[in-house]
């Protein structure tokens, strides 16, 4: 790597005080680092409602009052794990429905997939947005069998998703968790263009940090793509080793050339590497 090259690489949480507005931006903005995030995007966003339409699933259950306290349950093998796949967009847009999709890789295994929406900033703060997805699980663990989801349930989320899986590894429906690609320390985001939606306080900084947080003893894999912006690499890396520190179990998954959007076809395809990462936590998770 050239000297420019790891310049580029350094992980901007590092160097934070010496950057400029615009940089800081540049750091946390994926669709600009990625060049064909545009097509990524239109492509999920073509694939999504055809798969939703042609798969077997219980669509739209409430787990709570507002409008977007819903989810989609795609049915697997009776008893088979259920993976709860949360999603991203920086807590400020996107949907669940755009991401049904990638419910194909654990799904072709037997396994059941839960997909939550989730109230957006700036009409939910933060911390309600981490409440709601406790809620989602509470719906799982109470009404699951309803719906066919009988196993132990893995929580999962890519993005933001990956932040609000962390915070929900303690839930008591949980067994383990998936984290892809996430943002664990939330402190920068505010000195970036991000915050005008999310309008992050102090305290919901320290609440809803995960590497701010005495690690979960439940088994937490962490993925990200090697190709991703380096404050993302940074978070994953540095999640990992406080879990390492703490005698926390759960692997550390660099994704070899995977960028933010490519690294979830590792999750639609049957053979994906984050397909087996979450049939490799059942290993040794129990409910």
């Amino acid at each position: 790597m050239s000297p420019a090259s790891a310049a580029v690489r350094q992980a901007p949480q590092e160097v934070w005080d010496t950057l400029s507005q615009a940089e800081r931006d540049a750091a946390y903005n994926n669709n600009a680092a990625v060049k064909d995030s545009a097509a990524w995007v239109e492509a999920r966003d073509k694939a999504a409602p055809l798969f939703r339409a042609a798969t077997p699933a219980h669509l739209d259950i409430p787990y709570g009052s507002g409008a977007r306290q819903k989810l989609d349950i795609y049915p697997g093998k009776p008893g088979a794990p259920c993976l709860v796949f949360i999603h991203g967009g920086y807590w400020q847009r996107n949907t669940r429905e755009v991401f049904a999709h990638y419910a194909e890789g654990l799904l072709a295994h037997g396994w059941s997939v839960a997909m939550p929406s989730y109230t957006l900033a700036p009409e939910a703060r933060l911390g309600a947005i981490v409440a709601e997805m406790g809620a989602a699980l509470d719906l799982i663990a109470k009404d699951g069998a309803l719906y066919g989801l009988t196993g132990p349930v893995v929580v999962s989320g890519w993005s933001a998703g990956a932040q609000l899986a962390v915070m929900q590894l303690d839930h008591p429906a949980v067994a383990a968790g998936l984290a892809i690609s996430g943002v664990y320390e939330l402190a920068p985001l505010r000195d970036t263009f991000l915050n005008a939606a999310l309008d992050l306080s102090d305290a919901e900084i320290a609440a809803c940090s995960p590497l701010r947080h005495a690690p979960s003893p439940k088994p937490l894999a962490i993925a990200y793509g090697t190709a991703e912006v380096p404050a993302l690499v940074h978070d994953s890396r540095a999640l990992a080793a406080k879990r390492v520190a703490a005698h926390a179990p759960g692997a550390l998954l660099p994704i070899l050339g995977a960028d933010h959007f490519s690294i979830l076809d590792e999750l639609r395809r049957p053979d994906g590497l984050l397909v087996r990462a979450a049939l490799d936590l059942m290993a040794g998770a129990h409910a």
